[in-house]
C-alpha cells in the first residue's frame, strides 16, 4: 500500500504512539534522504474562516518558537505543515533514537539516585533554554521524555500545549485545561496563568515518580485534581529509606502549590541536584546500575564530551557449520516476493539517492527474513551485502564497517575464508576504513586479500587488478611514493595487456605514473 505523502515531501511509513494530543509517525524526507518524526497534532472541525486564520497563525508562531530551542535535549524541528482544511496540523521533527522514561518506572523497582538526578538535570537544563524564549512545555511528564542512546535526556512536545491552548478559540472539544492530570500544578487545575515554575512542578513530579516507582497522587482525573490543590505530597524518605535528605526536600519544595513559592528557576534545580550526580571519569557500582538494557542518562556526567563510542568488532571464532544447516532452506513465496520486490525497490530508491530509506526498507526485510530461513541463509545474507552496499554509496562509513565484517564472518562460516563472497566483503570493510582514515588498517586487510586472490587467480584477474590498484592510491595518500611506484609500474604493463593501452584504468594509472616521476624527478633535482 502507498504511502501517504504530506507536503509531496514526507512519506509517513508507521505510527510510533498513538496519544490525546496527536499520533506520531516515523516518516521519512524524500528531499534530503532522512528519516523523520511526524506529528499529527489532533484538533477539532474548523467552524469558521475566523477560527482558521486564527488557529494557522497561532500554529506558525509556537512552531518557530519550539524550533528556536537549540539544544541538544530538545528534537530539532524541520517544519510545520498545514493542511488546506485547517484541521491537519503536522509537525516535522528529528526522530529520536530513544525509549521513553514511562518505560523504566516500576513500583517494585525504584530508580537509583545518581540515574534520576542525571535526568531531572538534563531536563532541567532543557527547560532553562526553552524558558529563556520563553517557551513554557505544560504538559511534562514521563512519557514526554526520551533517554537517547547515548544518555541524551530529550524532551518532547514543547509548543504542542501551546498550540491547543483553550485561551484564545476553545479549539478543544471540551475547553478543559492542557496537561496531563498526574503531572498538572495546581495554578492548571484552576486555569490560571501559566509560568515558568508550572514546569518545575511538573520536574517535582517526574523526579518524585522516578525515585519512588510511583506517581505523587494516583485515583482519578477528580481526585488528582483535588489532591494536586490541596494534599499534601508523601515526602520520599517515607517511601524510600535511601533517598538523601536535600532530594526529599527539592522534590518537597518543587512541589509546592503556590508557584511563586517554588524554586527560583531551573538553574537553582540544577545546583541542588549537582551534589548526586557521578563524577566525571567514575564507574557506575551495582547500586547506581540501571534498569537492564537501559541508556545510561549518567554518561554525559562521567564521560563529558566524550567520542564516540567504539563501534564493536563481530566474532572472530569461526566455527564448522553442518551439513543440516548448509543446505538451503526453501523460501515461501510470499517472503520470496517480498524479498524480490526489496531488491527493486532499493534499486529505485537508489536512483533518486534517497540511501537512507533503501537502508530501512531492506532491514525491514532483513528481520523477518532471518526469523524465517535463519541468519546465514543465503538469501539474507544476499541482503544484507546490499544493505551494506547501500551505507557505503551513502557515505555511512561507520555503519557499513561492522556490517561487512559481520559478513566476512557469516561467509567464511557457511562458504569458508576464501571464498570469493568473504574476500569481496573484506575488501569493502577495508574501503570503509580507509573512508574513516583507518589507512593502515584498511592496507593490511586489502593485502591480504590480495594474497588470496593472486594464489587462487593470478595477479590479472579483475578483483587482483582492482585490489592492486586500490592499495597503490592509499600508499600514495601515506606518502609511500616509492612502494607506490613499485606496484603501479607492473600493474600499468599488466593492464595494457590485458585490456589495452586506451583501457580507461591503464590512461589513469599512467597518468599516476607520469605524475610521481615528475615529483621524484624534481626532489632529484633539489
Amino acid at each position: 500500500m502507498p504511502a501517504t505523502v504530506i507536503s509531496d515531501r514526507y512519506e509517513l511509513l508507521d505510527e510510533l504512539n498513538h496519544g490525546g494530543m496527536g499520533d506520531v509517525w516515523r516518516g521519512y524526507d524524500v528531499v534530503l534522504d532522512r528519516p523523520v518524526a511526524v506529528k499529527l497534532i489532533r484538533q477539532a472541525a474548523v467552524t469558521s474562516p475566523q477560527l482558521a486564520e486564527e488557529l494557522a497563525k497561532r500554529f506558525q508562531r509556537e512552531a518557530r518558537i519550539t524550533a528556536r530551542i537549540q539544544h541538544p535535549g530538545v528534537p530539532q524541528v524541520y517544519d510545520a505543515v498545514l493542511d488546506h482544511s485547517y484541521e491537519r496540523l503536522f509537525l516535522v521533527m528529528e526522530l529520536v533514537d530513544g525509549v521513553p522514561l514511562s518505560a523504566y518506572l516500576q513500583p517494585d523497582r525504584p530508580l537509583p539516585v545518581s540515574w534520576a538526578a542525571a535526568v531531572a538535570a538534563q531536563v532541567a537544563t532543557v527547560l532553562s533554554h526553552a524558558h529563556d524564549l520563553p517557551v513554557i512545555h505544560r504538559d511534562l511528564k514521563p512519557s514526554n521524555i526520551l533517554v537517547a542512546r547515548d544518555g541524551t535526556v530529550k524532551v518532547l512536545d514543547f509548543g504542542i500545549a501551546a498550540i491547543l491552548r483553550t485561551d484564545v478559540t476553545k479549539l478543544t472539544a471540551t475547553g478543559s485545561p492542557i496537561g496531563t492530570h498526574q503531572y498538572m500544578s495546581p495554578e492548571q487545575v484552576r486555569g490560571g496563568r501559566i509560568t515558568p515554575q508550572t514546569d518545575l512542578y511538573a520536574l517535582g513530579c517526574v523526579l518524585h515518580e522516578l525515585l519512588a516507582g510511583r506517581p505523587v497522587f494516583d485515583g482519578n482525573e477528580y481526585a488528582l485534581m483535588h489532591q494536586h490543590l490541596t494534599a499534601a505530597p508523601v515526602p520520599l524518605r517515607q517511601l524510600r529509606g535511601d533517598v538523601p535528605e536535600p532530594v526529599e526536600k527539592l522534590v518537597l519544595h518543587l512541589l509546592r502549590k503556590a508557584s511563586e513559592s517554588r524554586p527560583a528557576d531551573t538553574q537553582e534545580v540544577y545546583d541542588r541536584l549537582l551534589p548526586f550526580l557521578p563524577e566525571a571519569g567514575s564507574v557506575p557500582t551495582q547500586a547506581e546500575a540501571g534498569p537492564p538494557g537501559a541508556p545510561d542518562p549518567t554518561r554525559l556526567f562521567r564521560h563529558p564530551y566524550a567520542p564516540r563510542s567504539r563501534a564493536q568488532k563481530p566474532p572472530a571464532a569461526v566455527r564448522t557449520p553442518t551439513t543440516l544447516e548448509l543446505q538451503p532452506l526453501p523460501v515461501p513465496d510470499e517472503l520470496r516476493a517480498a524479498i524480490k520486490e526489496a531488491y527493486a525497490h532499493s534499486d529505485a530508491l537508489l536512483d533518486d539517492g534517497r540511501f537512507a530509506q533503501a537502508v530501512e526498507m531492506l532491514g525491514a526485510v532483513i528481520e523477518p527474513a532471518a526469523r524465517a530461513l535463519g541468519s546465514d541463509s543465503r538469501d539474507v545474507l544476499g541482503l544484507r551485502r546490499r544493505r551494506a552496499a547501500v551505507r557505503f554509496l551513502g557515505g555511512d562509513y561507520r555503519a557499513a564497517l561492522p556490517e561487512f565484517e559481520a559478513l566476512v564472518v557469516a561467509y567464511a562460516r557457511t562458504a569458508g575464508p576464501t571464498g570469493t563472497s568473504a574476500r569481496e566483503c573484506r575488501a569493502q570493510a577495508a574501503r570503509c576504513r580507509a573512508e574513516l582514515g583507518q589507512v593502515t588498517e584498511a592496507l593490511h586487510e586489502l593485502q591480504g586479500v590480495l594474497d588470496v586472490v593472486s594464489r587462487l587467480d593470478g595477479d590479472v584477474s579483475e578483483e587482483a587488478i582492482e585490489l592492486r590498484h586500490g592499495i597503490a592510491v592509499l600508499l600514495l595518500a601515506q606518502g609511500r611514493v616509492i612502494e607506490a611506484l613499485r606496484l603501479l609500474e607492473p600493474l600499468h604493463e599488466d593492464l595494457v595487456m590485458v585490456y589495452g593501452p586506451d583501457d580507461e584504468l591503464a590512461l589513469e594509472v599512467a597518468e599516476m605514473l607520469a605524475r610521481i616521476r615528475l615529483d621524484l624527478n624534481g626532489r632529484a633535482s633539489d
